[in-house]
């Protein structure tokens, strides 16, 4: 019997779906262990083949758990409301749900080909309203929740409402917006409805206040930070600008100390938990407030350099700060208005990174310094955004290099507060650095300095010690139609939750997916679609984001209708062990979801603090291109001639990307290149040694450059156990690397070469019951240990290589014994489950499957070495080897070599001098 992987593949996938192979134990003693991918959103485009590596990676570390004795959850579903769905439906009129069926649909089954063991049944998508209920339920918590900084935790609004009946705002310590009021109990209790709750909505951690956002016009829908590159929508590329809205947000910077110290407790690759340090962006230093006169009020600035006050010569506000129309003179109106303008035009991200343009406008308005009561000039500048501190900054030109170059190019004052060498001294721990020069800090270190000035500020009332974060709060409503319906309907200008009674709120129909003319969102086309058939609804969706911020939860209970988790699933699988995912939402996806975790937490949902333990970024697989090359005339247009690549020095051409599915071991088959494109119907070709040989480079894997290699191909002529064997012997997981289809063929021979192990010549099912021989035995316990150590340190491709080397030893020891073939295709079983299942069934194992047999212990006796096969060299040229005993001393040794057969035959009846012996080493004969 042939290998068949078509049959046999397809033979246990049926048998996986149909028997439920891979639901974890609801009650068991076995000790547990949660794999999760970080799940896709079904595209249109389906699957190629750098995609399922990271799937691969987690599967293999599942099936080899199960064989280790745990009880593994390794579910799947998919993000499945987004832009793109809504995109098409404007273009074509079709709903978005009717494309992302046909997509996710495509999707199950490519998944499904490559032999996953995810439990199916838990399958959830966040577009359906029995998920997205539970989606909006936890906004209803976000909304009834405030961040208590005394107890260091959220808390539900009743305990504040509590506080204000008894004390009022007297002794609140809450994260809350800036405008809070101060107020008795019975001045809270004189309020009315209303009036409470617009001063409840500043506490809540789902809030509705006016922020800047990413707007794109071309998309109607504000876009986040990472959906916008060099200011323009990443989907589309439509101008995307600064733009002032009515946005639900989430207080996610109450979060921002616990959600640093999180990162010292997972156990996550440190580039990611870098880049969600900085991120956070925590600082510690002094909020000083430089007085306006002429506004009655000070503008306050954070700053982690407080002993460089004396040095201020200026200020710079975000050209969207509240107080710019207020300050700006009527002499400097129409440059303010200009730059705000053009400003409006660049994305956050591009301000953030633009380090080099020097440009700002000067307001016409003045401060005072908070100590020296010097006229300080106010300016506005596009590095300095309006959600990031305060909105403004003090510039220092003798301490900053931006500040010194921001200076120099408006002729602005450059203030000597000391001597450079003794400002980076003096701030420096090391160093004995004195402030000369400095006034009030003259002759202090930097330790001395800042709470010496930070103490004169708080007696002048002019500032305090603060530390404060890079981070800020989530921007939470999308003007889109594809997405979850905001709970929440509003009475006199105030929202207010709809009933839990009531979830889920479904999407309404509407006629376009389309903001309405007016401006509105698209669920602003919903015919009577009103809460109660009177108040108006939010016409804003849910970001992409809220959906997959806590679907591992779901994942433990999928079918639970009374709640978002049951106590008892939460109980047992507790949080992600393992989570596989790209590198691209370090800090998205990977900070929201921490944040839902800790408030559900916090509320008393779960116990976990952090939602994965565990978590790598596995590489892109890369695509490999081939080049054709077109032969130009003397006037530089393309003929219709194409030159193989080794001869395209002697013409003038032009590479062209060439579909690589036509191109084999990059040779191109020239009859279908013609046959596919009309225009290339006459091609004639300039060949080498017959053949035409195209070019290659290694990029991006992308349509356009129709290097997209599609599973389905892969599958259907090596079968699913090579592409998975393969995608694993690229290289290492976590590294960037190319697809070349032409390696492929090496792995499908070592899975038909496994195969003869079972087999005879006539290709009969033979395998003996005899007794291994010691060689064999010690090939099996090499494979045992190297994979198990492998598959700890997901060192997934070096396994693959001594899979090959394991098999190739056995092959040549003419092995087929049960013992030793049994316990190797459990041990292969991660990688390649279809053949191992079916190499398991022939064996004669009990009916059902091999994904829950036990890895094989490791025996260290067996690789133990009793013999060495020393390398025997005649006046130092090696001529033979000889297997002899570790255990034997020299004479023995010179007995047995210098009675061996071969050696005589090289000694040549040549008298012996004398034989240099190393144990364990060399054998030298000298003649």
């Amino acid at each position: 019997m042939e290998y068949n992987h078509q049959s046999l593949e397809k033979k246990w996938q049926k048998f996986w779906a149909e028997n439920g192979t891979f639901k974890p134990s609801e009650t068991t003693e076995k000790p547990k262990y949660y794999v999760l991918d970080m799940f896709p959103y079904p595209s249109g485009a389906g699957l190629h083949v750098g995609h399922p590596l990271g799937y691969i990676a987690s599967d293999i570390f599942s099936r080899y758990k199960r064989l280790k004795g745990f009880n593994v959850l390794h579910p799947m579903g998919y993000d499945s409301f987004g832009l793109p769905a809504e995109q098409y439906a404007i273009q074509t009129g079709q709903h978005p749900a009717v494309t992302t069926e046909v997509n996710i649909n495509r999707y199950r089954e490519q998944l499904d080909n490559i032999g996953f063991s995810y439990d199916w049944s838990r399958e959830v998508r966040t577009s359906e309203p029995l998920y997205y209920k539970w989606t909006q339920w936890i906004f209803m918590q976000l909304f009834n929740a405030w961040y208590n900084q005394e107890n260091d935790k959220a808390e539900s609004m009743d305990t504040l409402v509590d506080h204000f009946n008894r004390l009022g705002s007297h002794g609140v310590k809450a994260v809350a917006d800036d405008d809070v009021r101060v107020f008795t109990a019975e001045e809270w209790k004189s309020f009315d409805y209303e009036e409470q709750q617009r001063e409840l909505l500043k506490y809540r951690l789902a809030y509705l206040r006016e922020s800047t956002v990413n707007w794109c016009a071309a998309l109607g829908t504000v876009l986040a930070n990472d959906e916008v590159i060099n200011g323009v929508s990443e989907r589309g590329g439509y101008p995307v600008e600064q733009k002032k809205m009515m946005q639900w947000s989430m207080r996610i910077t109450a979060y921002a100390d616990r959600l640093l110290k999180g990162l010292n407790t997972i156990d996550w690759p440190e580039p990611l938990v870098e880049m969600q340090r900085n991120w956070i962006g925590k600082s510690v230093g002094a909020l000083v407030k430089f007085p306006v006169p002429q506004m009655g009020s000070e503008i306050e600035v954070f700053t982690t350099r407080v002993d460089t006050i004396y040095g201020v010569s200026f200020l710079v506000l975000a050209p969207e700060h509240d107080w710019v129309d207020v300050l700006t003179t009527e002499e400097q109106r129409a440059a303010i208005t200009a730059y705000k303008e053009k400003t409006a035009k660049k994305s956050e991200l591009d301000r953030m990174a633009d380090t080099k343009t020097v440009s700002g406008a000067f307001t016409g308005s003045y401060a005072k310094h908070p100590l020296t009561g010097n006229d300080v000039q106010i300016w506005i500048a596009d590095y300095v955004l309006a959600g990031y501190g305060t909105g403004a900054v003090m510039a220092v030109p003798s301490g900053d290099q931006r500040d010194y170059v921001f200076a120099k190019h408006f002729e602005l004052p450059i203030i000597p507060i000391s001597d450079t060498q003794h400002i980076e001294e003096a701030a420096d721990p090391n160093k004995e650095g004195r402030y000369i020069n400095s006034d009030f800090i003259n002759g202090m270190n930097y330790q001395e300095a800042v709470p010496a000035l930070t103490q004169k500020l708080e007696e002048l009332g002019l500032g305090k010690a603060k530390v404060n974060y890079r981070m800020r709060d989530a921007i939470f409503g999308r003007q889109r139609y594809w997405g979850e319906p905001v709970p929440v309907y509003f009475k006199n200008g105030l929202p207010y939750l709809i009933e839990e009674s009531e979830l889920p709120l479904l999407l309404p129909e509407v006629d376009k997916y389309l903001p309405t003319e007016t401006g509105e969102p698209p669920l602003g086309r919903a015919e009577n679609w009103k809460y109660k058939g009177e108040y108006e609804y939010e016409l804003s969706t849910m970001p992409g984001w809220a959906g997959s911020s806590w679907y591992w939860f779901r994942y433990m209970d999928p079918s639970n209708a009374d709640d978002f988790v049951s106590e008892e699933a939460v109980s047992y699988w507790k949080s992600v062990d393992l989570y596989i995912g790209g590198s691209e939402h370090a800090t998205g996806h990977l900070l929201y979801a921490r944040f839902w975790n800790k408030v559900l937490k916090d509320l008393g949902f779960h116990n976990e603090e952090e939602p994965f333990k565990k978590l790598i970024n596995q590489g892109m697989i890369q695509g490999r291109s081939n080049f054709v090359y077109r032969v130009l005339d003397t006037d530089g247009k393309g003929t219709n001639t194409f030159v193989s690549h080794g001869l395209k020095e002697l013409y003038n051409t032009i590479p062209l990307h060439v579909d690589v599915n036509i191109v084999y071991n990059d040779v191109l088959d020239t009859e279908k290149f013609k046959a596919s494109r009309p225009d290339f119907a006459e091609a004639e070709f300039i060949l080498e040694n017959d053949r035409y040989v195209c070019g290659t480079e290694v990029e991006k894997m992308s349509k356009s450059k129709f290097n997209v290699v599609n599973p389905d191909d892969i599958i259907e002529t090596y079968g699913a156990d090579t592409l998975r064997l393969y995608e694993m012997f690229l290289g290492p997981l976590e590294q960037s690397k190319p697809w070349n289809t032409n390696g492929i063929e090496g792995v499908h021979k070592f899975l038909r070469k496994l195969w003869r192990l079972f087999h005879d010549a006539d290709g009969n099912f033979n395998v003996s019951d005899n007794e291994p021989t010691k060689a064999e035995f010690k090939a099996l316990h090499k494979i045992i240990k190297k994979v198990e150590e492998d598959v700890e340190r997901f060192s997934f491709n070096t396994s693959v290589s001594a899979f090959m080397i394991c098999v190739n030893e056995l092959t040549d020891l003419k092995c087929n014994k049960r013992k030793i073939l049994q316990d190797l295709i459990i041990v292969l079983e991660p990688y390649a489950p279809h053949v191992t299942e079916e190499l398991w069934a022939l064996l004669g194992n009990p009916a059902g499957t091999i994904s829950y047999a036990s890895y094989p212990a490791f025996d260290p006796s067996y690789l133990v070495e009793s013999e060495f096969a020393y390398p025997v060299s005649i006046n130092g040229k090696m001529k033979m080897n000889l297997a002899l005993a570790l255990d034997l001393d020299q004479e023995a040794i010179e007995k047995i070599v210098l009675s061996n057969d071969d050696v005589l035959r090289f000694l040549d009846n040549k008298p012996v001098k004398k034989m240099i012996f190393v144990k364990g080493k060399i054998i030298n004969i000298v003649v």
